[in-house]
């Protein structure tokens, strides 16, 4: 019981370690900057990715809390967003839907991961990014960037068409790493990450 109970709580103290270095991660894909296209009020950015990374190593509630985290420390002040954003004011932006989106993007992009079981493939990593760092932040962003801007809804949704080839390879891209990253690193799998913190299979490996 004791050694059970040593092992839980390396497991937890992992898990916070893995939180903040997506927090991060989310952070330095900043770095590159933003681009605007055709006059679009919303940037196109690296950052998604990262979210995406987060779900898809993290899990659901893991992938969130670092979106979470990252959160925190942009309100704070701290210019971590793409192009040295930071503050309250970005979560008013034209932008802050597609912001605000990210969280539940990461959860479902990890919860779409998690179903996939102790193995999930580069398609199944491919759809749960797709559908949680694409479709689940667009159906946020665009009805506040068209409520924020006064554009129609319409034309809101047009804008986010300039993003669909970069989010998908941004998809693609996430599911290769990923999967590679699973392969050498089984714990990087959220379902055998939970069947350890559960006290279940310690020595589980990916087939």
């Amino acid at each position: 019981m004791k050694d059970e109970g040593k092992q839980r709580r390396r497991l937890a103290t992992g898990t916070l370690a893995r939180v903040a270095v997506f927090a991060a991660l989310i952070a330095v894909m900043g770095l590159p900057g933003t681009l605007n296209v055709f006059g679009n009020a919303v940037p196109i950015t690296l950052q998604t990715m990262g979210v995406m990374l987060a779900g898809a190593v993290l899990g659901a509630w893991r992938g969130a809390l670092a979106v979470l985290v990252l959160y925190v420390l942009v309100a704070a002040g701290l210019p971590l967003l793409a192009g040295g954003r930071g503050g309250l004011g970005v979560f008013t932006g034209p932008s802050a839907g597609f912001l605000i989106g990210w969280l539940p993007g990461a959860a479902v992009t990890g919860w779409l991961v998690e179903r996939a079981g102790r193995s999930p493939s580069v398609l199944q990593l491919f759809v749960a990014s797709v559908a949680g760092g694409m479709g689940v932040i667009y159906l946020f962003g665009i009805p506040v960037q068209a409520l924020v801007t006064g554009v129609s809804l319409s034309t809101a949704a047009g804008f986010t068409g300039l993003f669909l080839p970069g989010d998908l390879i941004k998809a693609a891209l996430t599911a290769v790493v990923v999967r590679g990253v699973q392969r050498a690193y089984p714990d990087a799998v959220p379902a055998v990450h939970h069947e350890r913190l559960s006290g279940g299979a310690l020595t589980a490996r990916c087939p």
